[in-house]
């Protein structure tokens, strides 16, 4: 079963879907914050944040790495890990001292980086 999803491209298909939750989810972030000082400590609690990385990197090894394994393109996998590592390091940095941008940007990045990845496969 896992197989057929991953020759579709569907993990793919499922990151690039994520990263864009996650660029809602930041967006959103900022919104309620700004707005609604109540709601916006819901979606900015720090688990909330690490089960989506946790979700974003399974989905990234399985996703990318089937896809070095399929037609052998490194640069797909490296810029779907570059845009973890931005991901990883706005965790780290904190939304106080910018890390929303980092936080869309690696989303952006990541969500590139499986698009090469379908691409390469088709």
């Amino acid at each position: 079963m896992f197989q057929g999803v991953a020759k579709e491209g569907m993990l793919d298909r499922m990151a690039i879907g994520l990263s864009g939750l996650c660029l809602v989810h930041c967006i959103a972030s900022a919104v309620f914050v700004a707005f609604l000082a109540a709601g916006g400590s819901f979606l900015l609690d720090p688990i909330f944040h690490e089960v989506g990385m946790s979700i974003a990197v399974v989905l990234a090894v399985f996703g990318l790495g089937r896809g070095i394994l399929r037609h052998g393109y490194m640069m797909p996998a490296s810029v779907g890990g570059l845009g973890l590592g931005v991901m990883l390091a706005s965790l780290a940095i904190g939304h106080e001292n910018g890390g929303t941008f980092y936080s869309i940007l690696g989303v952006l990045i990541v969500a590139l980086g499986h698009d090469l990845n379908r691409r390469a496969i088709i």
